[in-house]
């Protein structure tokens, strides 16, 4: 493996997360794109509590924490940051990442152009932490991955696969791709900016902040690059200067507990089984239980032991 699922969970998140601190916030509103920041924390929250997808108890953690949060049309593009947790829980399984995928956007479903994306970029996070992402092909796998809908965001991606194969520059790009259309622009100019420079997180989220004052392309952009090259691809002192508990855009209110979530997060997908949340069961008859003052964990191979 070219890189471990660890360096890769985490780079997908600090992508995201330097993705949107590089941008300027223009005309989102900070608040909103906040809130979406907490949702992605809930959700992962959720996930990690749980072992599973309950839309039910993310519902009830946002009603909790968010009860005044509305999703207005300054932060729709935004939710597909939220469903990052969720493709990586579920990268090894496509058809349980597509199922879960269009469950979460169920919670706040309204635009099928923000569902496309959450397809599109979840299936290429799935791929790049499965060690199968190949820049040449990704554009066609996606459009089969998202099948019949009736967005533009099929077509925008032919159009950025077109501008690939021409070596089009970025000017160009933002040209032909930036339309009324702004959510399934965005997405498309995101991952032109991956596919142009796959191998460079650097130069891909710079390039993505050039192109419109939104912090959702650089999210995406940082998110897609981030699994793709992983933590190692990520300059060091990106992560000092712009990742902080209070970042200049409030994508996550609080960085250091998202990032502990989403070590969490791999922990309870790979099967580590942590005997303090569940020790009734090992109190049984014929169960032996170590120094009970000292819980330890399991650890197995993927899909040896697994909680979902």
């Amino acid at each position: 493996m070219r890189y471990s699922l660890f360096s890769r969970f985490r780079g997908t998140i600090l992508g995201a997360l330097l993705g949107a601190n590089l941008a300027k916030s223009g005309d989102k509103s900070p608040q909103a794109v906040s809130d979406i920041g907490k949702l992605m924390l809930l959700g992962t929250e959720s996930l990690v509590k749980l072992g599973k997808l309950d839309l039910d108890d993310w519902k009830q953690r946002q009603q909790e924490e968010l009860p005044s949060f509305y999703l207005n049309n300054h932060a729709t593009s935004e939710i597909i940051l939220a469903a990052l947790p969720v493709a990586l829980f579920f990268h090894d399984n496509l058809l349980k990442l597509r199922n879960n995928l269009l469950h979460t956007y169920q919670l706040w479903g309204e635009d099928p152009v923000v569902r496309d994306g959450i397809l599109a970029v979840g299936y290429a996070i799935a791929l790049s932490l499965t060690e199968k992402l190949d820049p040449q092909t990704l554009i066609a796998q996606i459009i089969s991955f998202i099948g019949d809908t009736p967005t533009s965001l099929p077509k925008k991606l032919l159009q950025v696969n077109d501008l690939l194969s021409k070596h089009a520059g970025l000017e160009t790009a933002k040209a032909e791709l930036n339309t009324k259309d702004k959510t399934s622009s965005a997405i498309a100019l995101a991952f032109y900016c991956f596919l142009s420079t796959p191998e460079d997180f650097r130069l891909t989220v710079l390039r993505a902040n050039r192109l419109l004052p939104s912090p959702i392309i650089g999210a995406i952009a940082g998110g897609l690059s981030g699994t793709y090259n992983s933590t190692a691809g990520i300059p060091t002192q990106w992560r000092v200067l712009y990742l902080s508990t209070d970042n200049s855009t409030g994508i996550l209110v609080n960085y250091p507990q998202m990032l502990e979530l989403t070590d969490a997060l791999l922990a309870v997908w790979s099967g580590v089984y942590n005997l303090s949340l569940h020790p009734k069961p090992l109190t049984l008859d014929g169960c032996v239980m170590l120094d009970k003052q000292n819980f330890v964990s399991v650890f197995a191979a993927p899909r040896v032991i697994r909680s979902r």
